[in-house]
């Protein structure tokens, strides 16, 4: 009896698979703008997250461009991330309309460290525009 009490606790209470939170040192490959490095930090939202589904205040800060705040939504080791610089003269992205969404696998590396790859689009920044990241948690 007191097994199956224990595995009805378990189901009933927010249990993360994995949790993504942390700051990463990041590497990226920007089409228009070429490389760059940033500073990614991912907020576990406990209240709005369970089990495998998790969600995360995201803020990218990268050095001579800004800082962009957004969030993601986790499923397990994959995660979908919108960005944006801040609103600027009701411009959504500022006058640049620098925002996107990028998704991303996390998975740990050679030194057992978590990372993430991610593809990101900006549909409407200088017409259009992709990029890739490579991002390591401190």
């Amino acid at each position: 009896m007191k097994y199956l009490a224990a595995l009805l606790m378990l189901m009933t209470t927010n249990v993360y698979a994995s949790d993504l939170s942390g700051v990463y040192d990041c590497r990226g490959e920007d089409a228009h703008e070429g490389e760059y490095t940033g500073t990614v930090t991912m907020t576990l939202r406990k209240e709005h997250s369970k089990g495998a589904d998790a969600s995360y205040d995201f803020q990218l800060e990268v050095p001579d461009y800004g800082i962009y705040k957004g969030h993601a939504a986790a499923h397990g080791m994959h995660a979908a991330m919108h960005f944006a610089l801040p609103s600027e003269n009701g411009e959504y992205g500022g006058k640049t309309q620098d925002f996107g969404t990028g998704i991303a696998e996390f998975k740990k590396n050679a030194k057992g460290q978590l990372m993430f790859r991610k593809f990101y689009f900006e549909p409407a920044f200088k017409g259009g525009n992709t990029g890739v990241e490579e991002c390591v948690r401190r």
